[in-house]
């Protein structure tokens, strides 16, 4: 039923709540159990998680497709949730700055200062005589053995132009849709998801050729763990935009979305630009400088 436009909608109980919470405590318990060597229990704990917290995505989000489909909600449930939204992308934000400023504090600090500059000549002197610093490094000790770098002019470089022109695309498809074309959205979506999926395709690769060739793992001391926090959370953002697309799109084949009322499309979307902002900033500062 239609809420009047004054109203607003208070959710009915619900389970999802208190799945979700059953979910996040056995995929929390079941990591730490895994991480310090109960891997029979750590992984039966993990894997319950998992398959609860998808249980619980699939069903809650479908209550609220359902809700808004049947005309639950009015402006101000819409006004919530793209606050909610905006909060959210703001907590990825900072979540995306706490390892920025590792890789800034590393590279701008910590190094030079084992290496003898500023206050860290002691510690240079009496620690670490003879370490030069210099970027990228595995640290004194060489954690890791030697390594190389992965070329910022080759898959790197491919990768920002498919998620640039992946920003372009989910563009094009968001006017297609305001302006009632609807062949025009699901083919320009498609091709959203397609790009985002050759981005994953070429950063598994890209990691392949890492642990293979490279010697660059994650024990490759502070460059390899930085590197790959920074690349590895934002591939796991790019999987989990990926697959929000899809849906997407499942829905607007549907004919879920309207001209004046598509907020779900417009959530995916500025997830789906911070997505491609994020990566720049990597290409930049972790590929080129």
């Amino acid at each position: 039923m239609t809420q009047q436009q004054g109203a607003y909608y208070i959710p009915h109980g619900s389970k999802w709540p208190i799945v979700g919470a059953v979910g996040l405590f056995a995929f929390m318990w079941g990591a730490a159990h895994w991480v310090n060597g109960y891997e029979t229990e750590g992984h039966i704990s993990f894997a319950i998680g998992v398959a609860v917290i998808l249980i619980m995505l699939f069903g809650w989000f479908g209550t609220v497709i359902r809700e808004s489909n049947s005309g639950t909600y009015n402006k101000q449930v819409d006004l919530s949730f793209r606050m909610g939204m905006m909060w959210f992308i703001f907590s990825e934000v900072m979540f995306f700055a706490a390892f920025f400023g590792a890789l800034f504090y590393t590279r701008g600090l910590s190094v030079p200062w084992l290496g003898g500059e500023g206050h860290g000549a002691i510690t240079n002197y009496y620690l670490w005589r003879g370490y030069t610093s210099a970027w990228p490094t595995n640290g004194p000790l060489d954690i890791g053995g030697a390594f190389h770098t992965i070329p910022a002019w080759g898959v790197p470089l491919l990768n920002t132009l498919i998620l640039l022109s992946s920003g372009v695309t989910i563009t094009v498809a968001h006017h297609a849709l305001k302006a009632g074309y609807r062949k025009q959205l699901l083919a320009f979506l498609g091709f959203t998801i397609l790009l985002g999926m050759a981005f994953l395709w070429f950063q598994a690769h890209e990691y392949i050729e890492a642990y293979t060739h490279l010697n660059l793992t994650l024990h490759s001391g502070i460059y390899g763990s930085t590197f790959f926090m920074l690349t590895g959370f934002h591939g796991l953002h790019v999987t989990l935009g990926t697959i929000m697309l899809i849906v997407i799109w499942l829905r607007c084949a549907k004919g879920d979305f309207s001209k004046d009322s598509h907020f779900g499309f417009e959530a995916v979307a500025w997830y789906w630009h911070f997505v491609d902002i994020v990566w720049v900033m990597l290409f930049l500062f972790v590929y080129v400088l």
